[in-house]
């Protein structure tokens, strides 16, 4: 009895040790599977994923390269987010730093994704593709008989770019047109100029900003110093082109916009899910532009960066905003390097003016709505002609007045060289032409009223 007893015991104390093993084994695999659960599918995918491979490699009828798969299968997997976020090769990769630079080989086009169709965003100024006529908002279907439907924007890049004097054939669909229309381009090496400027008129200036470049406040900077000087003493008023802007970095906007408002003031926030895409951009100390009126022209080529900047200065009441609404980008890139010195541009936030808009696929609104218009390049010419005026007459009356009896030829000559400046900058440029009258409004409208 003693020793079947000894045997039944140790078979329960057994027994009881293999359920206590099998309790810890079956718990530490429900907590593994409920984690693998509650990551969705992820496992199951990446398998599918390596057998897919395994397959290719295996049984296609010709050799394939695993890198080009590998890469291949990264450029459908972001092309699926958004059409900003892209996988770059280490070719495109090294071009894309070129870029924000300022110069590259090209036609000197941004385009994006639209509902599916490769769609221009802006033509950058001076560039083949501004010569050529090419506008916001038009839709590339083919470049040089291939269709651009399976295209993703990097192979679309790939194929306008190549050496300087090549030909390159875009078919361009636009409202307007009845059919699809040929563009033929010659390629060209972009070099482009981030901030023009001129006086337009004794007092009020003029900036152009084309693309936020690496070196875009410091140019702006020796602009609005260069203005200045030319009107020996501050501006009345300024007008800042950002018409058919792409955008680029988001630093040089906030220094942009740092110019002209209050220390601590806010200039863009960002949200996004990791701790390090949720950031704040305010105004620093110093360097700040005197209070004059301000009119910031965008339109449907206004992107991402100019739209950052015309939000921030009309939150803020510093500028008038005119122009048509602004192309909508309100989301953050962020470049990562790769191990093999390749690419990822990966939408990693949203960003929101000072007062809490996105401008996401919406765009900025202009406080004034002024449409592009053609204007002919005599028709100023011809109404004055057409005109016959007291001066025109036959023994008219020379001018008395006292208030122009100190004037001098200098100060005449100094009169028409300012309204040729006019003539010669803006004769054909309607929506500039109503922000210079803007401008000088506004500034007739502070000498009136009681008292004045």
């Amino acid at each position: 009895m003693f020793t079947i007893g000894r045997r039944k015991k140790k078979v329960v104390v057994g027994f009881a040790l293999v359920v206590a093993v099998l309790v810890v084994f079956i718990g530490i695999s429900t907590q593994r599977h409920a984690a693998a659960e509650g990551k969705g599918s992820d496992y199951e995918s990446i398998e599918l994923f390596t057998d897919v491979m395994a397959i290719i490699k295996k049984s296609y009828v010709d050799e394939v390269d695993t890198k080009k798969l590998i890469y291949g299968a990264i450029n459908g997997m972001l092309s699926s987010l958004d059409p900003h976020s892209s996988f770059m090769s280490p070719e495109t990769y090294k071009e894309m730093k070129i870029d924000t630079k300022g110069a590259f080989g090209g036609l000197g086009i941004e385009i994006s994704t639209k509902d599916g169709i490769l769609t221009v965003i802006s033509p950058i100024e001076d560039t083949p593709a501004f010569k050529a006529g090419i506008k916001a908002g038009d839709q590339i279907l083919k470049i040089d008989d291939k269709f651009t439907k399976d295209l993703n924007i990097n192979d679309a890049v790939k194929r306008m770019r190549g050496p300087k004097g090549t030909k390159v054939v875009l078919t361009i669909m636009r409202d307007g047109f009845e059919k699809p229309q040929d563009f033929t381009l010659v390629r060209d090496v972009i070099q482009v100029k981030s901030v023009r400027s001129r006086l337009l008129d004794d007092g009020y200036g003029y900036v152009r900003i084309a693309q936020f470049q690496e070196k875009t406040d410091e140019d702006l900077t020796k602009a609005l110093k260069s203005l200045k000087d030319e009107n020996k003493g501050d501006l009345k008023g300024l007008v800042l082109d950002l018409r058919n802007d792409p955008g680029g970095l988001l630093d040089q906007a906030v220094r942009v916009v740092d110019h002209f408002i209050a220390e601590g003031q806010m200039v863009v926030y960002t949200e996004g899910r990791e701790k390090d895409s949720k950031m704040q951009f305010t105004a620093k100390k110093g360097g700040k532009e005197p209070n004059y009126a301000i009119v910031v022209l965008i339109n449907g080529g206004s992107a991402s960066a100019s739209e950052i900047v015309a939000g921030a200065l009309q939150d803020h009441k510093r500028a008038i905003i005119m122009g048509t609404q602004s192309f909508g980008k309100g989301s953050v890139q962020t470049i990562i390097p790769l191990s093999d010195d390749s690419g990822l541009r990966l939408t990693t936030a949203r960003y929101y003016t000072p007062k809490g808009r996105s401008i996401q696929a919406k765009g900025i609104t202009p406080d004034i709505t002024v449409e592009r218009l053609e204007l002919p390049k005599e028709t100023a010419e011809k109404k004055e002609f057409m005109h016959i005026r007291e001066k025109d007459l036959e023994h008219h009356f020379e001018n008395e007045d006292k208030a122009d009896q100190g004037a001098t030829k200098k100060d005449v000559k100094k009169e028409k060289t300012a309204q040729q400046k006019v003539d010669d900058t803006l004769k054909n440029d309607y929506q500039a032409m109503r922000a210079l009258d803007l401008l000088k409004g506004w500034d007739i409208l502070k000498t009136m009223g009681p008292g004045k």
